[in-house]
């Protein structure tokens, strides 16, 4: 949680005040929903580690609530760390905004239009976007490389079991051909 001391003699636009509350409740809310999925999810994981009842893992709450708890990790590692990204960068808007130039006077080389406050703040968008950008691309990238191999394990495990039927009927196939042979031989 993010405290912050607002200047009483700056008037903030109110969009940035609404953005920057915003995005401290959701950012915290997504963070305890995942502590909370975390927190009573551990408990049967343990417990089912314990049991070597191959019933008794089917039957926990953590195969159950596996939609659960894929989406508390979604919630923590993705939403949560773009929410912080964009946390810290409305942190330094608000807190870099207020700083004005104290006189009316302008020293040499300084830019008329932009004070240092806002100065910093660009500075930090500057830098935070570009970095966001890099975490969707890096977040997508990784995603899709975690769907491709799921899918690929899932067409071996198809392949696999194809393979088991194929033997299967073969075994079969071969304990009928024996009968097939002598039934004839049964029946003059």
């Amino acid at each position: 949680m993010v405290e912050v001391q607002l200047e009483p003699d700056y008037t903030y636009p109110p969009g940035l005040l609404i953005a920057f509350s915003a995005c401290t409740t959701v950012l915290v809310a997504v963070h305890l929903f995942a502590l909370m999925i975390s927190t009573c999810i551990l408990p049967n994981l343990e417990a089912v580690s314990n049991v070597h009842n191959l019933n008794s893992v089917k039957e926990s709450p953590h195969e159950r609530m596996h939609r659960h708890i894929e989406l508390a990790w979604a919630f923590s590692t993705v939403i949560g760390t773009f929410l912080f990204l964009a946390e810290v960068l409305l942190l330094c808007w608000v807190k870099f905004l207020p700083l004005k130039k104290q006189d009316g006077t302008q020293k040499p080389g300084e830019n008329s239009t932009v004070s240092a406050g806002e100065a910093a703040a660009y500075a930090s968008t500057s830098i935070m976007v570009p970095c966001g950008l890099v975490f969707i691309v890096f977040a997508v990238h990784f995603y899709r490389s975690l769907v491709s191999h799921k899918t690929d394990r899932q067409f071996q495990e198809l392949e696999e079991l194809s393979n088991i039927t194929r033997l299967q009927n073969e075994l079969d196939h071969r304990v009928d051909a024996p009968n097939m042979q002598t039934s004839p031989g049964l029946f003059p």
